[in-house]
């Protein structure tokens, strides 16, 4: 799918600054900050305002393109990754990296399905997974 496709799907107007921060992010293999898609985003379009690309990474998260993660040091991180996944968080960096697991996603949906949680819903489950890395270069 194109990113015009993928925008028009999500009834947003297609312009050349939410095309570049879609370019931007689709490049990455991590979880990029706000900051890193600016810088990204910068090298075609130098005039940009930080706050347009907050703005569109708002718009884009809200219409379901992109999801944030949140670190536990605060830090917004973004994922364009929208295939059920889960998280490795290193907490000594705030690195995150994607985890899969069917069986795990399994196990989970199948123990929430029955657990009753008065007066909750569950649309969706993602765990984080929080620790340390062994090496950095995972």
């Amino acid at each position: 799918m194109t990113y015009q496709e993928l925008l028009k799907n999500v009834k947003l107007r297609v312009t050349p600054q939410r095309i570049a921060v879609l370019d931007a992010i689709s490049q990455r293999t991590d979880h990029p900050s706000a900051e890193d898609i600016s810088n990204a985003v910068r090298l075609k379009y130098p005039n940009i305002a930080i706050g347009t690309i907050y703005n569109i990474l708002d718009t884009f998260s809200k219409t379901g393109i992109i999801n944030h993660v949140k670190t536990d040091k605060g830090s917004m991180l973004y994922d364009f990754i929208l295939e059920k996944h889960h998280h490795l968080y290193c907490n000594n960096t705030d690195r995150i990296e994607d985890y899969y697991d069917e069986e795990l996603d399994t196990l989970l949906e199948e123990y929430f399905k029955k657990k009753k949680i008065n007066g909750f819903t569950i649309d969706d489950i993602k765990l984080q997974l929080v620790g340390k890395f062994k090496s950095q270069n995972l």
